[in-house]
Formats: C-alpha cells, structure tokens, sequence
C-alpha cells in the first residue's frame, strides 16, 4: 500500500518512512502542507499521516481542503497538541484517527492498518486465500509456514490478496510499490512480480497475467 507521510521535522520523517517502508509500505513524503495539496490531487494514496503543525499550509487546513475535494481516502493526524478541541476539530473536518506525540511506533503502524482495514471493507485481521494467508500486521504465511517476503515483494502481494481475484493493472501496481523518489517505471514492476511467483510457485496460488489488463491472483491446482 502507498501511503503519504506529511511530516515538517526532518529527523522524525526520515525515521518514520524507514520504518513504514521496512514494515511493507510504500511511503512519499512531504515537508509542508503545500505540497502535500499537490501530491494528493495528481497522485494516488492508500492513506495520509499528517501532521498537524506544518508550515505554509497546516495539516487541519489540508485536511479541509482534502474533503471538500471529495477524497476520501484514510487520513490519520500526527499531533503533539494536548489541547482536546484540537483533536474534535480534526475529527469533525474528516479525520479517521489521530495519535499525539510522543507515540510507539508499533502503535502507529496498528492504526494504520487498522484504518486501511476498514477503508476496503475487511473486518478481520487475517486473509485466506487457498494455502496463502495474510495478517494485516505484515506478514504471509504460505501452507502455514512464513513466506519470507522484501518490503517491495509483500507490497505487490499485499495489493494483489486485497483484490484476489480481480485484474489489477500495471501502472496501479506500480504505484503501490514504488514512491516518486524511487529511480524505476511501470516496467519495474515486472522483476517484483516473477519474485512472488516464483516463491508462490508450487502452491494452489499463483498470479496470473491478463493481457491488457494487469495481473491477478488466483486459486489454481494447474496454474503456474
């Protein structure tokens, strides 16, 4: 899943998005609200962590100007106000959740996955999917072993399981894969995708490719 980590403190940021990456995200950033607005109305997110003091633009700001827009994609406020109506105004403009600072960063990572949950409609923590089995805390199991994965390998499979079954295209892969500071194209995305067949390969899972359409992850006893 791509995420949009919105972060003014540079220390701070640099951790934060080494972490979400290691824990299987891709993650772009931004130092200000501004450009924040304009990654969001030309690029694609799975969910915003935005802080709310930023400059040029602040995040409640931002925030507004996300939901008048009719986006409605997960936004969780990063807050180091302890003041509580703060915290109701960002709920009442549309935020999804809020963590103040100083936080645990598995707590953070709880959240998110828990908002991301709840924005495609699952309600558990663990998908099934033949001999694959996914648990929303980052991790696959494969015949009920552990599926060792890159961070890149499990952002394809994640984003593939979510949508099993259905064709997933090429450029959307991308994007759930790889951040705008990363040197690669569309075309990248074809290395990561022979990696997870190949450790799929075997099982009654595999992806499947769909001409003109992307890929797909499918139940198969003769599908290689």
């Amino acid at each position: 899943m791509r995420l949009l980590l919105v972060e003014d403190h540079p220390e701070l940021s640099h951790w934060l998005q080494k972490a979400l990456t290691g824990a299987g995200f891709a993650v772009d950033v931004a130092s200000d609200g501004v450009v924040a607005d304009h990654l969001l109305l030309n690029e694609h997110y799975s969910l915003v962590v935005l802080d709310v003091e930023l400059p040029r633009l602040n995040g409640l700001d931002l925030l507004a100007r996300v939901r008048k827009r009719g986006q409605n994609l997960p936004v969780l406020l990063l807050t180091a106000r302890a003041d509580v109506s703060d915290r109701v105004r960002g709920l009442n403009l549309g935020a999804d959740d809020y963590l103040s600072k100083p936080f645990e960063l598995d707590e953070l990572e709880a959240r998110i996955r828990a908002l991301l949950r709840r924005s495609v409609g699952v309600t558990q923590q663990t998908l099934q999917f033949g001999a694959l089995t996914y648990h929303d805390d980052g991790y696959f199991l494969l015949d009920n072993r552990p599926l060792a994965l890159t961070p890149r390998e499990l952002s394809v499979l994640t984003t593939l399981i979510h949508r099993r079954g259905r064709p997933v295209a090429k450029q959307q892969l991308f994007e759930q894969v790889f951040t705008l500071s990363d040197e690669a194209n569309p075309e990248s995305i074809e290395l990561y995708v022979h990696r997870v067949r190949k450790k799929l390969h075997g099982s009654n899972v595999a992806i499947v490719t769909l001409r003109g359409l992307g890929y797909s992850l499918e139940l198969s006893d003769d599908v290689v």
